[in-house]
């Protein structure tokens, strides 16, 4: 029985890892960070990198420990597990992730080449429709593409992205300008808040049931060493997204004074590749966000068709491929900006839900495994980012609001922090009160 794999087996599991990872928001997300916080996009990118990387490791981390999304949730109740699960796989997949990868792609590999004045609806569409005609194609069997995307595109897309960053240190795009809005006064906060945009915390909760099969596929069994490497997958990936998170960003804070401002990263990271490259950047820049959207697309869907064919067996694999990428190709066609604003609210309601469940897999057996503990938890972590999320979306919940502005960090979003942890404190103590075996979840693998 095989219990290890080379370094060279570890890295190329990791650079899939990465090329899952690696899609629409990991490139559009750290540019416009680095252009609004300007002066503080050092402070921004450190709440930026805690959950667009350290939450998508431990999430990674915490499926190695129990096997799959559906055993996590089942330490709430299996009815959690469910609804949390569909509600987690329409989120990355065709209602937000999947279109996204496809309006990024449009975004940084059409538009520029796209005569001026050119109005862009007619073309996404035509661009969409291929676009997910292929991410169809491919995900009938998607094992081999992702190998080969590990082993070749990903180290090749690192590639570029370096040579766009050494670029702007030789010939900077200019000096950082003052920050705006939420990063003037709140910099770190707002950083930590744009990084649940990647959806890669969310997401690392079903690619690490990816890796798991992946690494089994290398033969590797045992429970233990299928943890262990992981992890060790999981953290080459966590390296590969910090360096070009801190690259991007470096170089959206730097684009204002060459560029202007821009209302999304992607078409900031377009003109700042043509300012820098002229034409050439931008043709190298687009085939490597396309390849790299392709990838992260042909993943989600592969991922989201083989659990709801779990979930609903007379709908075969194949046509729920086919049903995922022509709904996603019709989201698609709302436009990135908007695709963005409408998958803000409910981000902000689903991620404090995934951070909790997370944070406390690591403690399980610190507190028994008692259900209780992730019910009591999770019930205010929920109706807070339940408020939190009306909020985003423009309903008025100021009244409610007014009553919760007495929690700590309510107003930099994470209002649910403390309620979360005095109710994993209450749901302990009553679990050791009722005593009963009936509040132990299902046992940890670890």
């Amino acid at each position: 029985m095989n219990t290890n794999l080379s370094g060279k087996q570890i890295t190329a599991v990791g650079l899939m890892l990465f090329a899952l990872f690696f899609g629409a928001g990991n490139m559009i997300f750290p540019p416009f960070l680095g252009q609004d916080a300007g002066t503080n996009m050092w402070t921004a990118i450190i709440g930026f990198l805690i959950t667009g990387v350290g939450l998508p490791l431990l999430g990674v981390i915490a499926i190695s420990k129990v096997g799959d999304l559906q055993t996590l949730g089942n330490r709430v109740h299996p009815v959690f597990a469910v609804i949390f699960a569909v509600v987690l796989y329409l989120v990355i997949g065709p209602l937000f992730a999947i279109p996204r990868t496809g309006t990024v792609a449009f975004e940084i590999g059409v538009v520029p080449f796209l005569p001026e004045g050119t109005s862009t609806g007619i073309w996404l569409l035509v661009f969409t429709i291929i676009y997910f005609i292929i991410s169809a194609w491919l995900s009938m069997n998607p094992s081999k593409l992702v190998d080969r995307i590990g082993k070749l595109l990903t180290p090749a897309l690192l590639t570029v992205l370096g040579l766009f960053v050494v670029k702007a240190l030789i010939t900077p795009l200019g000096a950082p300008q003052a920050p705006v809005g939420p990063y003037a006064d709140g910099a770190f906060f707002k950083g930590f808040v744009e990084g649940y945009l990647t959806m890669d915390a969310i997401a690392s909760l079903v690619f690490g049931g990816m890796v798991i099969a992946t690494i089994k596929g290398m033969g590797v069994t045992n429970t233990k060493s299928l943890s262990k490497l992981t992890i060790k997958a999981a953290v080459v990936a966590a390296a590969g997204l910090a360096l070009v998170y801190l690259s991007l960003a470096y170089i959206g804070s730097t684009s204002p004074e060459a560029i202007g401002l821009h209302e999304n990263g992607g078409s900031l990271l377009s003109a700042a590749a043509s300012h820098l490259f002229g034409s050439f950047g931008s043709v190298i820049l687009g085939l490597a966000i396309l390849f790299a959207c392709l990838t992260t697309a042909v993943g989600l869907i592969s991922s989201c068709a083989q659990y709801f064919n779990k979930l609903m067996p007379n709908l075969s694999y194949k046509t729920l491929v086919i049903i995922f990428a022509a709904f996603s190709a019709v989201i698609a066609n709302v436009g990135l900006t908007q695709l963005i604003s409408f998958s803000v609210p409910v981000l902000v309601f689903i991620y404090p839900l995934a951070i909790v469940l997370i944070l406390l897999s690591f403690v399980h057996n610190l507190f028994n495994g008692y259900a209780l503990v992730y019910r009591f938890a999770l019930i205010p972590t929920g109706l807070i980012g339940l408020v939190d999320g009306l909020n985003a979306a423009g309903v008025n919940v100021s009244a409610i609001t007014e009553v919760l502005d007495v929690l700590p960090l309510f107003s930099q979003g994470l209002g649910w922090l403390v309620p979360a942890i005095v109710g994993a404190v209450v749901g302990y103590a009553i679990a050791l009160v009722v005593g009963s075996a009936k509040n132990k979840t299902v046992p940890s693998n670890n």
